[in-house]
Formats: C-alpha cells, sequence, structure tokens
C-alpha cells in the first residue's frame, strides 16, 4: 500500500460551500496556508438554487451557480489551495489537528468545519430524477420567485412546511400542502396554523404522502397516495418543495465535537467549538437561519477566529510555554483602580529584577490567554517558573511588601 502524504497547514478548511469559501477567503486573506476541502464541487446546495435575489449586493439576483462561482474565484485570488477529496476521518485534540482522505493527511494549526448539510427526502419513485433545479426545492425563500403565477407543492406540515407555504403564496398562484395527518392536523405552531386557514391561496390534501414524482426535463406531476385508502391522486405542478427535515452532514465528527440531539454542532458567538482551535460554520451548526447570507456570516467569523486562535497560540508559545527561569503574570482590568494600583507596585518593584520578565494578559479585553494558562480569567498575579506555574495570587489584601516579598522568593 502507497505511503500516505503528509502536507501542513495554518488552516484546514472542511466543506466548500458558502461558509466554507467565506472562512477560506477569510484566511487566505491573512495570508495563512489555507487548504479548503469539498467532496464534490465548490458552492453547496446553494449551485442548485434557480435564482438567489436575498443575498446583499445583487439587486437583479443571481443564480445560485453563478454566486457561487463568483466565491469560488475570490477564494483562489487569496492562493487558497482547493482540494476535491473526502474527508474520511480527523484527529482534533492537541495543538495540531489531522484532517485525514484517502491520500493524504493534512496538519493543521486551526480547523473549521462547514460540511454542510442535506435535506431529507421523501424516498418516493423518482424523486432522484428531480431534484434542485428540475423541480424540487428545499428552498421557498431562494426559489419562490421563480415560481411566480404558477402551481406549486408543500410537502410537510410542520412550522418549516407551513411558514414556508404561507411564503410562497407572494408568489405562486396556488400552493397544495401534502399532509399525512388527518383533517385539520398539523404540526406547526398554531399562530402558523391560523394563517394558513385563512389564506384562500393554500388548498390542503389530507391523509397523504408522495408516491411517485413525475415529468419529462422537469417535474411536472406528483403523485400523492391517500395513507387509508391507497388512493393515488396524481396532482398537477410546476414545482414541489419539501420541507420534511433537514440532516446536518456531521456523522464523521460524533463523538467528538458537542452537538445537539439532531446531530447540528454546538459552538458559542464566536463559532468556537468543545475543541480549541476548531470552528463550526454555516448550516452545520445550531442555529435559526440557513440562508447563504448567514453561512457567509458564519464564515467571515469562523476565518477570523482561526486567524487569532494562531496568532494567540504563536504568542501564547513564546511569551509563556518556551520562557526559562522566573516570569511574572499580570492579568488584569485596566477598568479597575485596584488593578492599576497593584501594576505600578509591580512594575516599580521589578525595576530591582531585571531578570524577572514580566507578561502582562488584558482580561477586559479577553480570557483567551488567561484561559490557556488555566486560570479563571480574573484579575491576578502568577508566578513562573521555567513556563510552570508556581502560584497564583488574588489581589484583594495584596500590599507593596507581600508583592516584593514574592518576587524576591521568586527571583532566588
Amino acid at each position: 500500500m502507497r505511503e500516505k502524504k503528509i502536507e501542513e497547514y495554518d488552516v484546514v478548511v472542511i466543506g466548500g460551500g458558502a461558509a466554507g469559501m467565506t472562512a477560506a477567503i477569510y484566511a487566505g486573506r491573512a495570508r495563512l496556508k489555507t487548504i479548503m476541502i469539498e467532496k464534490s464541487l465548490p458552492g453547496g446546495l446553494a449551485t442548485y438554487t434557480n435564482e438567489i435575489e436575498n443575498y446583499p449586493g445583487f439587486p437583479e439576483g443571481n443564480s445560485g451557480l453563478g454566486l457561487m462561482q463568483l466565491f469560488e474565484r475570490q477564494v483562489k485570488k487569496f492562493n487558497v489551495k482547493v482540494k476535491l477529496a473526502d474527508v474520511q476521518g480527523v484527529d482534533l485534540e492537541g495543538e495540531t489537528k489531522v484532517v485525514r482522505t484517502f491520500r493524504t493527511d493534512y496538519y493543521a494549526k486551526a480547523v473549521v468545519i462547514a460540511t454542510g448539510g442535506k435535506p431529507r427526502l421523501t424516498g418516493a419513485k423518482g424523486e432522484e430524477k428531480f431534484l434542485y433545479d428540475k423541480g424540487i426545492s428545499f428552498c421557498a425563500t431562494c426559489d419562490a420567485a421563480y415560481y411566480t403565477g404558477k402551481e406549486v407543492m408543500v410537502i410537510g406540515s410542520g412550522d418549516a412546511a407551513i411558514e414556508e407555504a404561507i411564503f410562497l403564496t407572494k408568489f405562486a398562484s396556488k400552493v397544495y400542502i401534502s399532509v399525512i395527518h388527518d383533517e385539520g392536523i398539523m404540526d406547526a405552531n398554531k399562530v402558523a396554523q391560523e394563517q394558513a386557514r385563512q389564506n384562500e391561496k393554500l388548498h390542503f390534501i389530507w391523509n397523504t404522502m408522495v408516491d411517485e414524482f413525475a415529468g419529462g426535463e422537469r417535474l411536472d406531476t406528483v403523485i400523492l397516495k391517500n395513507v387509508k385508502t391507497g388512493e393515488r391522486i396524481p396532482v398537477r405542478v410546476d414545482g414541489c418543495f419539501l420541507f420534511i427535515g433537514y440532516l446536518p452532514n456531521t456523522e464523521l465528527f460524533r463523538d467528538i465535537i458537542n452537538m445537539n440531539e439532531r446531530g447540528y454542532i454546538i459552538t458559542n458567538e464566536q463559532l468556537e467549538t468543545n475543541i480549541p482551535g476548531v470552528f463550526a460554520a454555516g448550516d452545520v451548526r445550531d442555529k435559526v437561519l440557513r440562508q447563504v447570507a448567514t453561512a457567509v456570516g458564519d464564515g467571515a467569523v469562523a476565518g477570523f477566529m482561526a486567524e487569532r486562535y494562531i496568532a494567540e497560540s504563536e504568542y501564547f508559545a513564546r511569551e509563556f510555554r518556551q520562557v526559562k527561569g522566573p516570569q511574572l503574570v499580570f492579568c488584569y482590568d485596566p477598568t479597575e483602580a485596584r488593578c492599576r494600583e497593584v501594576m505600578t507596585a509591580v512594575e516599580t518593584i521589578l525595576q530591582q529584577h531585571p531578570e524577572i520578565k514580566l507578561s502582562k494578559i488584558d482580561v477586559y479585553k479577553g480570557k483567551g490567554m488567561a484561559l490557556r494558562l488555566g486560570l479563571q480569567g480574573d484579575a491576578c498575579l502568577v508566578l513562573m517558573q521555567d513556563g510552570r506555574i508556581t502560584e497564583v495570587l488574588d489581589l484583594g489584601g495584596l500590599t507593596p511588601e507581600l508583592i516584593e516579598a514574592r518576587i524576591r522568593q521568586l527571583a532566588a
């Protein structure tokens, strides 16, 4: 068996949709050595959208494919390597992250997970033939305008299905809704149900599920099946929207990255996961809205935070872990008078001890560096020797005399 190659990067972005490409743009523009790994073609689900009219900066709209091609051009402009490969495994703990493909292991300082997701399908006959740009859609916000004055069908009765069906009535002349339940029963919230019942453009077909999708080059008929009688009901439509759930592409990270019960990755506002140096962006993340615009926002934050994480890691190693001899670290909040008093005392006393290195951490700006040291991020004095903490002093009760005594002890 041929030995696997090893390539080293600053940032590895897994996934080449809108979020992944934006993260790659930010990392590449920051002059970080970056690779974006995508298993098919860059652009993700957006490439299957007929027209995107709600992405800022394009008042005339753009096709999903056209917009994603512009993203890809910008990715390459910043010297990001684009690799078409399937990621088979990851090792994300530790300072060096490893992303494994069939032929190559990619070593990285930071990783952005932007693997997106996929809509849940019905499994009905003919479905694969009409997916995305051939009649079956998954985003009313993206594709509604294409069906202006036409008749469409919505599959599902949950919040997304009913709310998106209502939205579609702003464009389509008639919207059929296939509901598996008995008449009057929906899974959506009460407000959406009431609005739907009052909308004259909505036509419910109860006790049904999709049995077959039919048509020529494009979908023109959805054949429903009555779940009680078995009757097949053909309905002529210009398009069909599936809102029966969404599946995030997170199987690769299960039991590694924290996720919610539906498999979406949990992050904080900085898009950090539970593993330092690993970020998640786009549809793969637990959030409210999944659109190209929100994916771009996620990608920007993730790319920026990856850059910050790498810079902080290099600074941390240089400023703390690699230091030989005595060191005094002052975690301080410049807005607090007590911190300013202690700062003055420390700097004055250290003038007599040039052999002691003084490092400062502004915990008001951020607690990340303090957390890396194993501290809580509160204001304190930290005594270190050869990169290891020997004592942590709370500022309460500290006098100049006590500070000087501790500094002499550290210098001894």
